[in-house]
């Protein structure tokens, strides 16, 4: 098993994620957190994120839960720096934790729920094992 690495994501907020109170729409915050979870797989799958999973290794991840407590507004002023890690592996599931940050203060964290899949039927399968080998090397239990 690798030891545990700290993985960041960092997000360029813009003016068009923002609303007219001039802070990130609500919506995109959860955007930003897939976004940093799809670059969570890519950099520890050899680049492969969803969209390589899917068509080129036949595996599906589809969430069946996202929570998210708010803490902070976000801004376009810092980049939004989301930190990613595995917190539950069950043997169809994957729980994936982002704490986003700008400028060092938490500005939302949440939980991610995906299931494995077989994409052709659409049904739930066993985590690949080359998968989980990869998320037990990072798995920060909560």
């Amino acid at each position: 098993m690798a030891a545990q690495d700290t993985f960041v994501h960092e997000i360029r907020v813009g003016w068009g994620d923002c609303d007219p109170a001039r802070i990130a729409y609500t919506g995109r915050l959860p955007a930003f957190a897939l976004e940093a979870i799809d670059a969570w797989w890519e950099h520890y799958l050899d680049g492969d994120g969803w969209y390589q999973m899917e068509l080129d290794r036949g595996t599906g991840t589809p969430f069946v839960h996202m929570s998210i407590d708010f803490r902070s507004p976000v801004t376009p002023r810092h980049r939004l720096m989301c930190e990613v890690w595995p917190a539950v592996l069950g043997s169809k599931s994957v729980t994936f934790r982002v704490n986003a940050r700008q400028d060092g203060v938490l500005c939302f964290e949440g939980k991610f729920v995906c299931v494995f899949i077989a994409p052709e039927t659409f049904t739930a399968t066993p985590a690949p094992e080359d998968y989980r080998e990869v998320i037990e090397a990072q798995l920060r239990p909560e």
